[in-house]
């Protein structure tokens, strides 16, 4: 079983990542916005973290930032209701390892959750 982090400052949302989650039967921890992913990944070390790009305080590409500078090895999924090429070249370029449209199939998550944790 491994640990899987969902960020995002939409409660609705982070509800229905977590059940898929837990449905292949992974752990799940959840933050509302990157300050709180940023102290959650360094406390906990997750063995993945799903993270939406617009939040308020601190967005996902800044807590992207912070958490590889934590762990080189980090391994953190985007997400994001933006279409726009611009925020995907810069959350590569911050070592992101992959990026999820929302709302994110149920289906494709799971591909995802099985590509990432084996």
């Amino acid at each position: 079983m491994s640990t899987v982090m969902v960020v995002d400052d939409s409660r609705f949302q982070r509800m229905m990542l977590s059940k898929v989650i837990k449905e292949q039967g992974h752990e799940v921890l959840e933050a509302a916005d990157g300050g709180e992913a940023v102290s959650m990944y360094g406390a906990s070390k997750p063995d993945l973290a799903l993270m939406d790009v617009t939040m308020p305080n601190k967005d996902g590409l800044q807590a992207l930032e912070e958490i590889r500078g934590l762990d080189p090895t980090a391994r953190v999924v985007m997400l994001t209701a933006l279409d726009q090429d611009s925020v995907v070249v810069k959350a590569i370029e911050l070592g992101a390892r992959d990026f999820l449209a929302k709302p994110v199939p149920p289906e494709r998550l799971v591909s995802m959750l099985q590509k990432m944790l084996g």
